[in-house]
């Protein structure tokens, strides 16, 4: 799966969600966005939820990790923990 990466841990409000929100119009079924940000963006993920799109969010060690994808059967729970580990695509 592609990840699109946003770092998101510098951002002010709103600019997390905004920039999120524009990659989340860009996604395919191969892709998702990786986003890691130092709170739960609450937010973006009802709206993922309301669009019907698959989404998880894990916090490890005060960041937060965040997968949104088109896919409904991919599982993010192995991309997230992957990516926590080693956070280098």
């Amino acid at each position: 799966m592609n990840k699109i990466y946003l770092d998101a841990r510098e951002m002010e409000h709103p600019e997390p969600l905004e920039k999120a929100i524009a990659i989340l119009r860009e996604l395919d079924n191969e892709s998702c966005l990786y986003m890691i940000h130092r709170k739960n963006p609450l937010p973006l993920l009802a709206l993922a939820k309301e669009h019907n799109l698959n989404s998880m969010a894990s916090e490890a060690d005060g960041v937060w990790h965040i997968l949104i994808c088109i896919d409904r059967d991919a599982d993010l729970e192995s991309l997230i923990e992957n990516n926590i580990v080693d956070e280098r695509f």
